[in-house]
């Protein structure tokens, strides 16, 4: 089945190709757009063709091209943040005309905090997609004076956190492991450092950052929720580069420069926490041998051969290591990234990219004592490795059609564990269990008329469970309880067919313009999952097992329709949308009362399955110029579940269901060297469930549901203000470069957020309960970093 739908595919291909032909007075300009400051390619840059009323955008890479009748034109480049740019070509056969923009901050009296298409959120075909700027978030005040990627992007509409410290993220109605968090196109499938306080993306070393929420394109999949997409810089090709900073957390070290003549150019870019060197005077001599640090390193490298083939290899290294004597803990990740980029014609562009992910964990005790009599090892990972080969076909100023592939080997091991007791050794480890899945799409960007561009398209996904491995029939006595079971256990032998499934993921946006400056947005996209976190906690631990479809368990779904308008006022200089969206989610995850999901051979019988709806409204409005920028966000949503035994058969809010979200953040250029920050957020408490009733069993106390509800209460609510304050220093450092301190409060008016709340047996009257909070941050966090550039 597969290969007949890859010949119709390449035949669809070469018959969209062969359209090149199809008038010989027309012409192609196409080329590259960089910064001029330091090589960078630039995304989404508008490349505006003035006599013809008609333009496109740059892609990822800094590409663009457009076909047009023979003539005289003038482009225009322009991208909020850097000086408009005008070139005029006679256009008598095909031209290549690349160029390199200024940053114009030093011409303007004001500030801008976004550097894209001044009325790309109108007139784009996008939705549900905001973009976060490096150097607004690098403005923004931050928890120990740290910038963080994923901690700022909880403050935009239609994303949320279950609480301080936790891992992740969680967008419109999804948990954490149904958003796609792609560094350089690799998965990372654990964002977080210290349990979620920090993210693995080093700041100094980011790009570009996108977050689709919804109207998610064809080329993206394998997650249900969002596509978190970040791009690593490829490193100055003008001249060497250094910068850094010295905080009170972690120290970080960036290094760029070119080589080859400016033909290449590479980036290495590291940070090492020292909590731990900090904290060691302070401990006593029991805990003097704790450990407890993380450390990353990312790292680019580019080279272009020749005007047709530029080559990008990029990698991550990150760890973190928690214990002290005789206990050990620690996660990590490992992404490597190569690409390829190709021009086979004006017209047509191919992005190849290979890359390998391995995500690894793991858990001892007394692994390195050789006397000790008892001990544990407990090692776990998941790799994946792919090829995924993008092409951009730009058929007419009015179409760019995009087509491609990708596939997937899965590697999970979910436990490779020895327990020793009393010097005896018992191996409890689970066997590895393989997959793949394969991909094909094809989606088109098409402008009908001058107020209505559409973008649909079409992903067929198909994912194979394979062997060597066992699988078992289970059998249920009573529904909602753990299923037993069934001997003897089917064997599978090296790469057999344990289960299939295949998926059509059909994607549609379209855009009405209603005037120049408003326009109205609607999208629907059906995306599937293969990959499952298991986690019965309230919040992912580093320790939560990633789980492949198999026999017995199906994919993850979703179906999300969305309608928005959005309104740009003052020459851009606000924007405005209000987004509404239903979203349903099928074949979601819970769990039997007692569920056993570490080194479980019958985890599957320990598992629940169900459905989920979440629907909602986000209200944003953002300030792009002036001296005070920034932007508030309101979302009012519900996010629900429904499993068959659970809460009564009737539908229960999610553990991360925030009915009310609203957020702030405002930046203060006060003068030319001092820039003021803060940032606020308040919503609604989490969902927990807590006792309706209470019997005395043996003199104490105990708490009970007697109608079996769900998340029947709520915690109180979240609140917090940070500010911070940016001062550059008027001295040059080491004679040429600059210098800035950065001076932070985290949780100003010192709220104690609470992260759960638990009820207990009153220690003083074991017959009486008491609800107890439990706080992961409790106090304000002042910080103060020094950040350098030369």
């Amino acid at each position: 089945m597969m290969n007949k739908l890859l010949k119709k595919f390449i035949t669809l291909m070469l018959l969209l190709c062969s359209v090149s032909a199809y008038a010989q007075d027309k012409h192609t300009v196409s080329g590259f757009v960089k910064d001029v400051s330091n090589g960078e390619g630039l995304i989404g840059v508008s490349v505006y063709v003035r006599e013809a009323e008609t333009g496109v955008v740059t892609n990822p890479y800094g590409f663009y091209s457009i076909t047009l009748p023979s003539g005289s034109y003038t482009l225009v480049y322009t991208y909020i943040g850097y000086q408009k740019t005008t070139k005029t070509v006679i256009l008598d056969a095909d031209k290549t005309v690349s160029i390199e923009m200024g940053d114009e901050s030093n011409e303007l009296a004001e500030v801008t905090i976004s550097t894209k298409k001044a009325d790309e959120n109108v007139k784009s075909i996008e939705m549900s997609v905001n973009k976060v700027e490096m150097k607004t978030i690098k403005k923004m005040p931050a928890l120990f004076g740290e910038v963080d990627l994923v901690r700022s992007i909880q403050l935009l509409p239609g994303v949320t956190t279950v609480g301080e410290g936790a891992s992740g993220f969680n967008v419109r109605g999804g948990d954490i492991s149904q958003n796609l968090v792609l560094l350089d196109e690799a998965p990372v499938y654990n964002s977080s450092h210290l349990f979620g306080f920090f993210s693995v993306f080093n700041p100094d070393a980011v790009k570009d950052v996108k977050l689709i929420k919804g109207g998610i394109p064809a080329q993206y999949g394998g997650r249900i929720s969002s596509i978190l997409d970040v791009r690593m810089k490829e490193g100055n090709s003008k001249k060497r580069e250094i910068n850094g900073g010295l905080g009170t957390i972690f120290s970080r070290l960036t290094y760029e420069q070119p080589f080859a003549e400016g033909k290449g150019s590479f980036i290495v870019a590291g940070r090492r926490s020292y909590i731990d060197v900090l904290a060691k005077p302070f401990l006593n001599k029991d805990l003097r041998d704790s450990k407890f640090y993380f450390y990353d390193l990312t790292g680019k490298v580019n080279y272009r051969l020749g005007d047709k083939d530029t080559f990008f290899a990029s990698g991550y290294l990150g760890k973190d290591v928690f214990g002290g004597g005789d206990f050990g803990f620690g996660w990590g990740n490992v992404t490597a990234t190569g690409r390829w980029n190709h021009i086979f014609s004006n017209k047509l562009f191919m992005n190849l990219t290979a890359f390998y992910s391995n995500y690894d964990y793991s858990l001892g005790q007394n692994q390195n004592d050789e006397n000790a009599k008892d001990k544990f090892d407990w090692k776990s990972k998941i790799i994946s490795s792919s090829i995924k080969p993008d092409f951009t076909y730009y058929l007419t100023p009015n179409n760019q059609l995009t087509f491609g592939g990708q596939y997937i080997r899965y590697d999970s091991r979910p436990g490779k564990a020895i327990a020793v007791s009393e010097g005896e050794g018992t191996d409890i480890s689970l066997d590895p269990r393989y997959a793949d899945e394969s991909a094909l799409y094809i989606g088109n960007e098409q402008k009908l008329t001058d107020k209505i561009s559409l973008q649909y398209g079409l992903r067929y996904s198909y994912f194979r469970s394979l062997g060597p491995g066992t699988e078992f029939d289970y059998l249920e006595i009573n529904k909602g309880e753990r299923k037993l079971p069934i001997f003897p256990a089917k064997e599978y032998g090296k790469n057999d067919l344990i289960k299939s499934y295949a998926n059509w993921e059909p994607r549609f946006s379209v855009n009405i313009g209603v005037s120049p400056s408003t326009s109205i947005k609607a999208s629907y996209n059906r995306t599937a999952q293969y990959l499952h976190l298991l986690s019965n906690t309230a919040a992912s631990s580093p320790l939560d097992v990633w789980t492949l479809s198999s026999f017995n368990i199906a994919p993850e779904k979703a179906d999300q329709v969305a309608l928005g308008w959005f309104k740009n006022f003052k020459e851009n200089t606000y924007e405005a949308s209000v987004e509404v969206y239903y979203k349903k989610l099928y074949n979601q995850i819970d769990y039997v009362p007692g569920s056993d999901l570490l080194l479980n051979q019958y985890v599957a019988g320990d598992l629940l399955f169900g459905k989920g709806r979440a629907y909602g409204a986000e209200f944003y409005l953002k300030k792009n110029k002036g001296k005070l920028t920034g932007w508030v966000s309101y979302t009012l949503s519900r996010t629900e579940r429904l499993v068959e035994t659970i809460n009564n058969n009737d539908w229960f809010p999610a553990r991360f269901d925030k009915p009310h979200n609203f957020t702030s953040v405002a930046i203060y250029e006060l003068k030319k060297r001092l820039t003021l920050s803060a940032n606020f957020t308040i919503a609604t408490g989490t969902p927990a469930t807590f006792p309706t009733n209470s019997y005395n069993a043996l003199g104490f106390v105990v708490g009970n549901n007697y109608n079996g509800a769900r998340n029947n209460n709520r915690i109180p609510a979240y609140h917090r203000l940070d500010l911070a304050a940016t001062l550059k220093s008027k001295r040059k450092l080491f004679g040429s470069g600059d210098g800035e301190w950065v001076f932070s409060v985290y949780n100003v008016y010192n709220r104690r957020n609470p992260f759960s709340v638990y009820t207990r047996a009153n220690e003083d009257n074991p017959l009486k309960t008491e609800a107890v909070r439990y706080a992961v941050i409790g106090s304000l966090i002042p910080a103060i970093t020094y950040n350098f550039k030369f």
